[in-house]
């Protein structure tokens, strides 16, 4: 059987190399094949990436493991935003980290509760209420408050600078060392992961250090190889089914990208023990990619122009981080109790469709100028309401002061 798992993992690798010189060395008049080969190639790069980070996280502290195998996982979107960036294509820019965010939490944390809730009703007769985190998991909650608070100055300031991606690339640096001083992962779950990354793990220990790295550098290879055609490709696909470029960058690239992504955090959710496992793995990606991926972009496009640059942000711009904003503050809000609850999930899937359910546009607030006419911002205000109703209604179970303690005895126990 694991002869068969090796042959695979040649096989996927062998595929995605190919792909990604044929693309890089070659040019197809034909959109249809390139896009096919290009979302082919992102998946299973994607996926290479995944279960080799998976295999990974086992000689390392868990938070800072998780923390990683998110980074990892969410490459293919880092390759979009620097590729949107290099071309200077403002227009598209922040599409693919807007609609990222908003699809980990829009979907992927509901998807997570309903797979436990769901597989707890067939295994112990009863449903999950809620999904709990430990103490120490308070920090990527903050880390996450902090990065969303600062877009409110990125919001009144109307711009994207470098400086912006300092302090956000700062945070994330902290955000890791702080991580650093975790508990290590627990060998027993080793169990608990896909056949792949388990059989990575099975693996003889220096012998799988150079196949991971085999495979971090095949599958980062192969995202920075199809990164170009993959953004013309889906601009060409969405200008001939008639759809916005934006909408199409922002919600068909990332449900590519994120795909093996969600597949793990599925499984976790369905053991029901593992659960908070699989929230906390798309937090720290949301995490990664609302401080690092940002960063990114003004960094990019600056060497792009040959001097420190500056990026407009229009109203549309800014609606989609207003927006991306206030779901990200909702989300801290309903995890400060350590919990993530039945009617959190329900809020959260409910208003992540709504956005596509009103009228595109209608006046609403239209003599504020961050505000605009778009109706996203009605989800955005409804966020915020219950960012407040929730921080109210749980303020006696709030968990900061309690997880800042606990984070800190566990720092001071470790040897590291």
């Amino acid at each position: 059987m694991k002869s068969r798992y090796g042959y695979f993992f040649l096989f996927l690798s062998l595929y995605t190399a190919v792909v990604s010189l044929w693309l890089r060395i070659f040019e197809s008049h034909f959109v249809s094949v390139v896009a096919i080969l290009c979302f082919s190639a992102v998946i299973t790069s994607a996926l290479l990436i995944g279960w080799a980070a998976e295999a990974a996280e086992f000689s390392i502290s868990q938070g800072l493991a998780v923390a990683i195998v998110a980074l990892l996982q969410v490459v293919p979107e880092f390759m979009v935003e620097a590729v949107i960036a290099w071309h200077k294509d403002v227009d598209l820019m922040l599409a693919n980290v807007t609609g990222a965010n908003r699809l980990l939490m829009g979907i992927g944390w509901p998807m997570i509760f309903v797979a436990s809730n769901i597989y707890s009703r067939i295994r112990h007769k009863k449903g999950s209420q809620a999904i709990h985190l430990r103490p120490e998991n308070i920090v990527e909650v903050i880390a996450l408050f902090m990065a969303s608070l600062y877009f409110v100055v990125v919001l009144l300031k109307r711009t994207l600078q470098i400086y912006d991606g300092i302090f956000l690339g700062v945070l994330y640096v902290s955000y890791l060392f702080i991580l650093r001083f975790l508990p290590e992962e627990e060998e027993e779950k080793k169990e608990d992961l896909l056949s792949m990354p388990r059989y990575l793990v099975s693996i003889r220990e220096g012998k799988r250090g150079l196949l991971l790295i085999a495979l971090f550098l095949i599958g980062g290879g192969t995202m920075w190889a199809v990164a170009d055609p993959f953004l013309m490709s889906t601009k060409e696909v969405a200008t001939a089914a008639g759809i916005s470029v934006f909408l199409f960058v922002q919600w068909v690239a990332p449900f590519l990208s994120e795909f093996p992504e969600g597949v793990t955090a599925f499984y976790w959710a369905r053991t029901v023990r593992l659960a908070p496992m699989a929230l906390l793995n798309l937090i720290s990606s949301k995490v990664s990619q609302w401080t690092l991926l940002v960063s990114m972009v003004p960094i990019v496009y600056s060497f792009s122009m040959g001097r420190v640059s500056t990026i407009p942000l229009d109203m549309h711009h800014r609606e989609e981080i207003l927006l991306s904003m206030m779901m990200t503050f909702y989300g801290c809000a309903a995890l400060a109790k350590l919990r993530f609850t039945r009617w959190n999930a329900i809020f959260m899937l409910v208003l992540w469709l709504a956005q596509f359910m009103y009228p595109s546009h209608f006046t609403f607030m239209p003599d504020i100028p961050i505000i605009g006419n778009n109706s996203r911002i009605v989800v955005a205000t409804i966020f915020g309401l219950l960012s407040v109703y929730e921080i109210i209604r749980h303020r006696k179970e709030i968990q900061i002061s309690n997880g800042i303690k606990e984070t800190i005895r566990l720092a001071k126990r470790s040897p590291k």
